[in-house]
């Protein structure tokens, strides 16, 4: 069984480009780039990129490799003979300024990300924690308006004409289902489109001008100059920027499940940075 798996991937080195051989690997297979896609969750014009050797298409080395790993996964090769191969490949070809586009991109191997159930079961622990906080809080910490040193009888006497205020249920965040609304706050070009690269507005907003996401777009992205200049909201509550002033970013999800599940980390990482934390 071993030598069948890596027989396909030992015979890379007769094929002109690591991306050659496993597009033959995978029409041999009567696979097609969807069905790659699907159980990759790599994008379709990377994994057209990667299959024409355009390296200049893809994002960092680091980010290729990871892609060329799991395609060759899907396709039962041996992945750490392709990376291999890969690596061999790239080392020959004229370097280029990758910088921008590793600074914009998801980690290397798509199929190694957490599983949305997870961190929405998270997110929704979290929420669970604080309500119940609240409450509790509510019942057993009402402050006593009196002298905190009067005697039993008197603090009784004033609790109960003091009536304990209750403190309110945090209401529940926005979910998954809600509507994603893009405000510019000042003129910026914005391109908007969904996992296949396909279009779904491309133009210069205007100050105050609003775009709603398509609620049936499959995986929406976006690619901005100025992610400062917009402002997102899911269900009507803004998140968090789509990214850092005055730098240019691409392949952002901004569907409503990709901005809650960002918001969340990175609330995280702001906490994580705050003056006295280690």
């Amino acid at each position: 069984m071993d030598d069948e798996r890596e027989q396909p991937a030992a015979e890379a080195d007769t094929y002109g480009s690591v991306g050659e051989m496993l597009r033959l690997e995978r029409e041999k297979q009567s696979l097609t780039l969807t069905d790659i896609a699907d159980k990759t969750r790599i994008p379709m014009r990377h994994l057209k990129a990667l299959e024409a050797s355009d390296h200049d298409a893809l994002p960092a080395s680091t980010y290729e490799i990871g892609f060329a790993k799991a395609y060759g996964r899907a396709l039962g090769l041996d992945e750490e003979h392709i990376a291999n191969e890969l690596r061999d490949e790239i080392g020959h070809r004229p370097s280029y300024d990758r910088t921008r586009d590793r600074d914009n991109f998801q980690p290397a191997d798509p199929a190694r990300t957490p599983p949305r159930l997870m961190v929405w079961t998270a997110a929704l622990i979290g929420i669970l924690l604080v309500a119940g906080y609240g409450i509790w809080r509510g019942f057993f910490w009402t402050s006593d308006p009196a002298d905190p040193y009067l005697g039993t009888a008197n603090q009784q006497q004033v609790a109960s004409a003091t009536p304990v205020a209750k403190a309110p249920i945090a209401p529940a965040g926005p979910s998954a289902s809600d509507p994603v609304v893009l405000t510019a706050t000042k003129e910026v070009w914005v391109r908007i489109y969904n996992g296949a690269d396909d279009t779904l507005l491309m133009k210069t907003m205007a100050p105050g001008e609003k775009f709603e996401v398509p609620a049936q777009a499959e995986n929406p992205m976006i690619n901005i100059g100025r992610p400062e200049a917009l402002t997102v909201t899911v269900g009507g509550r803004e998140v968090a920027p789509l990214g850092p002033p005055e730098r240019a970013i691409k392949d952002i999800g901004i569907s409503a499940r990709a901005l809650l599940a960002r918001d969340t980390g990175g609330a995280a990482t702001n906490a994580a940075s705050a003056p006295g934390t280690t």
